[in-house]
């Protein structure tokens, strides 16, 4: 999985015409949208015919992309998932049945594959800014935030004054908050 760093930057060549910037996008990020656009069809060969037209969307629009701190992969995500709703209402608008159908998909209640996808990213940087921190802060954040243990409790099970305990998590936070930023 390449990095958000990596995402924009390639995201950012498109504009100047750079085709190797194009495949590397490409490579990364295809079949991750081929997914989304697969579950909102539900039809293989047309997926494919929406995922081309998604790439070329993203070569002529990459220009207004702007790196805002958020996964690049959730404005490509978006790309396709729109382009994929347009064609099923292209499809279904002379099938007065598949409007149900098209009901369905969209108020489906569980995540979606791009929410899903965000999800994942977010969590595996989560974890590596834990990761960062000493192991007893990244413990007892884990334990407060997660577990839902009072400050008391963790100021007695790692064996230090209460306001010692304030002090580590309200530092660690602000380590996560930067690293989440990066």
């Amino acid at each position: 999985m390449p990095t958000r760093e990596e995402l924009e930057n390639w995201i950012s060549k498109l504009p100047l015409g750079s085709r190797n910037a194009f495949d590397s996008l490409y490579s990364a990020s295809s079949a991750k949208l081929f997914g989304v656009i697969l579950r909102v069809l539900n039809d293989r060969a047309e997926s494919e015919d929406v995922l081309q037209e998604v790439f070329v969307k993203i070569w002529h629009n990459a220009g207004r992309y702007q790196a805002n701190g958020l996964s690049p992969m959730t404005w490509l995500i978006t790309i396709a998932r729109n382009a994929a709703i347009d064609r099923l209402r292209k499809r279904q608008s002379s099938d007065a049945q598949a409007t149900g159908e098209l009901t369905e998909i969209l108020a489906d209640p569980a995540p979606g594959p791009e929410a899903l996808a965000v999800r994942a990213s977010g969590r595996e940087q989560l974890l590596a800014c834990l990761g960062e921190l000493e192991q007893n802060r990244s413990e007892a954040v884990r334990r407060v935030y997660l577990q839902g243990e009072t400050y008391a409790e963790l100021a007695d099970h790692f064996d230090v004054p209460l306001n010692t305990m304030r002090t580590w998590l309200r530092r660690s936070l602000i380590s996560l908050r930067e690293c989440l930023s990066r």
